[in-house]
């Protein structure tokens, strides 16, 4: 195994140690998470079980939903990832900040800061290993393969259905889902080449 494969697979684990925390932080700032994670916050206010169970059903439907899309066979990699998520957000919440609330304005601030910036350093680190994409990110794939629509088309107009889904399930939409809906792009792109080079700087 090479040293690169090696520090990608490092890369891809503390990747999802690091996106789950800053989910997390988002959920406990109070004030609005991404689309997708506000749709699974609302379906644990919901029925019950945990974030991360959640996250786990939600995608395995849609690794189902991508292969009848994209006509290929099923992406069983993706689960491993949707795994990892739902596990280490389930580990942050229930574990490590268990029972916390936050009720100060500067410190749900300072948490969606937080939040922001580790959710998109967990991406840019994650997708240092070119293996068990995100679900979501395939379903994004899907949509343009069978509309033709553009990929900021396809991405928004998934955004934006599931948004209003979570809205009305109750899920947490706030100041915090519009942040991330335009920060986490330009920032996951950062992220990910600096972690690039810092990658291949350790496989020499």
């Amino acid at each position: 195994m090479s040293k690169e494969l090696i520090f990608s697979i490092i890369f891809y684990i503390l990747g999802m140690v690091v996106l789950a925390f800053g989910v997390t932080m988002l959920i406990l700032s109070g004030l609005g998470t991404g689309a997708w994670d506000a749709l699974f916050v609302g379906l644990f206010e919901l029925f019950g079980l945990t974030v991360g169970a959640w996250i786990f059903i939600v995608g395995i439907i849609l690794i189902f939903l991508n292969s009848f899309l994209l006509k290929n066979k099923l992406d069983y990699s993706a689960v491993l990832t949707i795994f990892l998520i739902g596990v280490f957000i389930d580990f942050w919440l229930l574990i490590v900040f268990s029972g916390v609330e936050v009720t100060a304005m500067t410190s749900r601030i300072s948490l969606l800061g937080l939040g922001v910036v580790c959710m998109s350093a967990g991406i840019g680190m994650y997708l240092q290993l070119n293996f068990a994409r995100n679900p979501i990110d395939n379903l994004m794939m899907a949509v343009h393969y069978r509309t033709n629509w553009s990929l900021a088309v396809s991405k928004s107009s998934i955004e934006v259905a599931i948004l209003i889904l979570a809205f009305f399930i109750g899920g947490p939409i706030g100041i915090g889902t519009v942040i991330v809906a335009f920060a986490i792009g330009p920032l996951v792109q950062l992220f990910f080449k600096r972690f690039e080079r810092l990658k291949f700087r350790f496989a020499q």
